[in-house]
């Protein structure tokens, strides 16, 4: 089954946590250090791959069905983002949320990189 790298709202004991319909939780882990982290008008956030001044981004690996991931997670997720396959911490793959390239949206973009955490960053607004 595949693994999905979940860094916002589908987290434990966040709003949209019922959309994993159970998925057991593989890891509390970070992404490798390849990453720009944004907050995406203040309502979600997104990874952006970089070559260089990237940092890991704490998130939780979640093991889904495939069913889940196109019924559930995929139709829950903004159109600023898109799947993509990512790097973790350590070094194996994982699905993930991207900020869609090329952008296509006006919504604002904060880079919350130094953060690194979508609830440290929830906490801190």
């Amino acid at each position: 089954m595949p693994l999905m790298f979940l860094n916002g709202g589908a987290m434990r004991g966040e709003p949209l946590h019922h959309l994993l319909d159970g998925a057991p939780l593989v890891a509390e882990t970070t992404t490798a250090a390849k990453y720009r982290f944004y907050s995406v008008g203040g309502q979600c956030p997104a990874l952006v791959p970089v070559a260089h001044g990237g940092a890991a981004i704490s998130g939780e690996v979640y093991d889904l069905t495939l069913d889940q991931l196109r019924d559930r997670v995929l139709p829950s997720e903004p159109p600023e983002l898109e799947l993509g396959v990512i790097e973790l911490a350590d070094g194996s793959s994982a699905f993930a949320m991207l900020l869609r390239r090329p952008q296509t949206s006006h919504v604002q973009l904060r880079d919350i990189t130094e953060i690194g955490d979508w609830r440290a960053f929830k906490a801190a607004a």
